[in-house]
């Protein structure tokens, strides 16, 4: 059976950095101009030659998701149930080789952490794992999915990648939606950064949305780990792979997140750094090439960035967010994932939202279970 990876070996990713890097401003112009933008566009619009025209991209970007999405910006807090991991990454504190306590929440912690955020408003929850088959491995994962779905109209996993049967039975329980990042494309650069564990296999990451489109999944998620590539190369196989997706599982709905490299234990100096200017461009330029995804920003990013950048495309927004198991309420000073940079409540964040006139949206809808 097809998937990603036919598509993808096809690609050369030295032929696609020189793509990108030779688009010139006729290129871009070209771009701006079309009313049915293809992925040799959002090469030029990603591209270096693109920066004399952030601020059109930017009013452009605005402009079209209003038209589609309102003034509304969605609200949802992850929740950590674990920090075990068996995989090394090299710039995740959770890393195998990093010694820490490790914690995996029982059922009463997670009722706990729920509570407070329940408290806070939040109807849309992330919950976040590391990658320990044997601790947190599917059956956990439904059993924190059983516990909280009575609490929460949407559930989201940012857990290990797991076969197409197992999230058949997370769907049946009450799964929303998955999140999944490649971190990196680039298949050598990957293998440095995933030495070992289960992670290190490429090709099974890189066909898990293939999987969850079978399974079913309601809502996609998709994205890249910046600083660990060329971020431009990473973002155009980061569409290239949404826009297969979209094709081939067209009932499916899809978000693309943005992630930074953050300081952590053991901390992993960015190969690539990616400014301020340059997360700007490539948030209007997946609104140029994609009306419909939707875009979300977390805490990883400062205050005065998310301030600015949710007028330009964004749809949804964590806040107050605690990236350690137990974090909210049961043990606020356990070893975090990494470090949190816009530490605003959810009520400051609320309130700056409507400020700025937007509808803060607690909750978007719900199944009936």
């Amino acid at each position: 059976m097809s998937n990603f990876t036919s598509l993808f070996n096809s690609y050369n990713w030295d032929t696609i950095v020189l793509d990108i890097y030779n688009k010139t401003a006729v290129d871009v112009e070209a771009a701006l101009q079309s009313n049915s933008r293809n992925l040799e566009d959002f090469k030029a619009l990603i591209s270096p030659a693109a920066k004399p025209y952030l601020e059109q991209m930017a009013q452009m970007s605005s402009m079209l998701t209003k038209k589609r999405f309102g003034n509304t910006m969605q609200m949802y807090a992850p929740m950590y149930l674990s920090n075990e991991c068996q995989n090394i990454c090299t710039y995740c504190g959770f890393s195998l080789t990093n010694k820490i306590p490790r914690r995996t929440l029982t059922d009463t912690e997670i009722l706990k952490e729920a509570a407070f955020l329940k408290s806070k408003g939040y109807n849309h929850i992330l919950l976040v794992t590391g990658e320990a088959n044997k601790t947190v491995g599917v059956d956990y994962i439904n059993n924190a999915i059983k516990l909280l779905k009575k609490e929460f109209a949407n559930i989201t996993i940012e857990v290990q990648p797991l076969d197409q049967d197992e999230y058949e039975l997370l769907v049946k329980n009450g799964l929303y939606a998955v999140l999944v990042y490649q971190e990196t494309y680039h298949r050598d650069e990957y293998k440095k950064h995933h030495p070992k564990g289960k992670k290190s296999n490429f090709d099974y990451r890189l066909e898990t949305p293939d999987r969850l489109g079978k399974a079913g999944v309601h809502k996609i998620g998709v994205g890249a780990l910046f600083g660990l590539e060329d971020w431009r190369a990473d973002s155009f196989f980061t569409a290239l792979h949404l826009q297969y997706l979209q094709k081939t599982y067209w009932q499916t709905k899809y978000s693309i997140s943005f992630p930074r490299l953050r300081p952590h234990t053991g901390g992993l100096e960015p190969k690539v750094i990616m400014e301020d200017a340059d997360l700007v461009q490539l948030i209007c330029a997946y609104r140029l090439l994609d009306e419909d995804v939707e875009l979300s920003m977390s805490t990883r990013e400062s205050e005065k960035f998310r301030n600015n950048i949710i007028n330009l495309g964004i749809t949804s927004i964590s806040a107050e967010s605690k990236t350690n198991p137990g974090g909210y309420v049961v043990e606020p000073q356990s070893l975090e994932q990494f470090e949190i940079s816009d530490e605003r409540s959810t009520e400051l964040i609320a309130e700056m939202l409507q400020e700025k006139g937007f509808e803060v949206v607690w909750k978007d809808w719900e199944s009936a279970w």
